[in-house]
Order: structure tokens, then sequence, then C-alpha cells
């Protein structure tokens, strides 16, 4: 089995940060360096994403598999958990399934549910620059997106996954593999379905801009986070880059405290 690929910064107690759908640890660099003043924050590439290695599948299930294995290999019995969106998503079905692994559980505007597809216009255009890779110029790539995702820092994040190669600019993200399985990242964790909970620390942050974490899906949450405690950020879906500075101390103030 392979590991997933990471970033370590800093010393101390274990915090891991796990990325969203298309993203990378490379987006949690700058928080990760203020972070490290306090805490051990390893950043990882959750499969088909980054560095990480490319493979068919991506429940849940196997994605906590994937952080397990990651976790025996890097010598962390217990660690704190960071994770937006999807990420989010393997944060707590890790939670769900190997609680004593876990000390505090952070969410960044994710619900423990099945969502919407919304996400066809970005997979058809990542999967049209796949099909015409190389990439010699990023703006030739950008423009081919255009055709697919009018929202120009929407393009820029995805651009971020063109990556230099010997013969020109490739896509690092597994766009096959994701989409593929696509269903799978959408749905619940499976841990919700077999009533499994996580007693220990849990906070969710949400955006106000945001209707991933909407108040009809608080009772659900609870159901499997006990001890859920919730705020807000005035903020998109990408909270943390939005708000860097007041999602940092939000994140500080609760691992060393554990409430907010």
């Amino acid at each position: 089995m392979k590991s997933l690929a990471h970033q370590r910064y800093g010393q101390g107690e274990p915090l891991v940060v796990m990325h969203g759908l298309f993203g990378s640890a490379d987006n949690w660099r700058g928080l990760a360096r203020r972070w490290s003043d306090e805490f051990e924050v390893w950043c990882l590439d959750l499969r088909n994403h980054g560095r990480s290695f490319h493979s068919l599948g991506m429940d849940y299930s196997q994605q906590a598999e994937d952080l397990l294995y990651w976790m025996d290999n890097e010598n962390l019995d217990k660690a704190s958990l960071l994770g937006h969106s999807m990420g989010g998503k393997v944060a707590m079905e890790f939670a769900l399934r190997y609680p004593s692994r876990v000390d505090k559980l952070i969410l960044a505007d994710i619900a423990p549910v099945r969502y919407e597809h919304t996400h066809g216009k970005i997979l058809e255009g990542l999967r049209a620059l796949h099909a015409q890779e190389p990439w010699h110029e990023r703006r030739q790539a950008d423009h081919l997106l255009a055709d697919y995702v009018d929202d120009i820092q929407t393009r820029l994040f995805l651009l971020t996954n063109l990556v230099k190669t010997e013969d020109g600019l490739r896509l690092r993200v597994g766009i096959e593999e994701i989409d593929r399985d696509y269903q799978s990242i959408i749905d619940a964790p499976p841990g919700m379905e077999l009533g499994k909970q996580f007693a220990g620390s849990c906070l969710a942050i949400r955006g106000s801009r945001s209707d991933y974490v909407s108040d009809d899906l608080l009772d659900e949450f609870k159901r499997g986070f006990p001890s859920l405690q919730l705020t807000e950020l005035q903020a998109g879906h990408w909270l943390h880059a939005e708000q860097a500075e007041d999602f940092g101390r939000l994140v500080s103030e609760f691992l060393n405290k554990g409430t907010i």
C-alpha cells in the first residue's frame, strides 16, 4: 500500500490538515507556517491529488484507510484533524471509525451528509485540459478552461494542478479517477450510515455565504458528533483563504482550549 505525500511544519502536538476536492497540501502552506509556532503541522495530499498516488476509488472508507496507514507509517498514535470540504469528510469518517486516534476534530464548511452534483462543468473542463496535454503556456490552459468555468478565482485555483514536467505542463490531479467515482465524493461518510459516533471535541466552522452547513443539517451533524461546536466566518466555501487570519486564530484557540 502506498502512503500519502505530506508537508511537515513545526513541533508540538500534531495537527493533520486535509484539503478539499481539487486542492492540495500546497494550499495550506501559509496557515501551516502560522500554526507551526505552536503545533507540529502535517499537510496531506489525499489520493489522486497533489503529489500523492493515483488509484481508483474515492470512497471515504478507503480514504480513511489511507490516513490510518499514513499515521502508522509516521508513528502518530493520535492527532488532531482539520479537514476542508472533501478533506473534512475524510476526517469525519476517520474519527467515526478510529476515535481513539483523534484528539480534536475541526471541520471547515462541510457536513456529514450527501450533497448534490455541482462540479459537472469543472470536471468537463479538467477532462478537456487533460485531453490536450502537455500545455506550454498556463495562459492557454486558462483560455480553454474559461469555456467551462466563468469565475476567474475558481480557474486560478484549478490551475494550481498544472505542474511542470519534462515536456510541458500537465495536470497532477487524477481527473479520470475522480470523475469515475465522483458519487462517492458527494456521499455522506459511511460511518454515519452505520450509526457510529465521535464523542470527542469537534468544531465546525462554516462560511456565512456558503450553503454547505445550513441550520437544517445540524441535527444530523450532532447525531454523529454530539460534542459539536459551531461557529461562522463572513466568507464563502473557501473560508480559510478568504478569512485566513480569523480562521487561523479560531483553529489555534480551539486546539489549545478545546472550545471557542
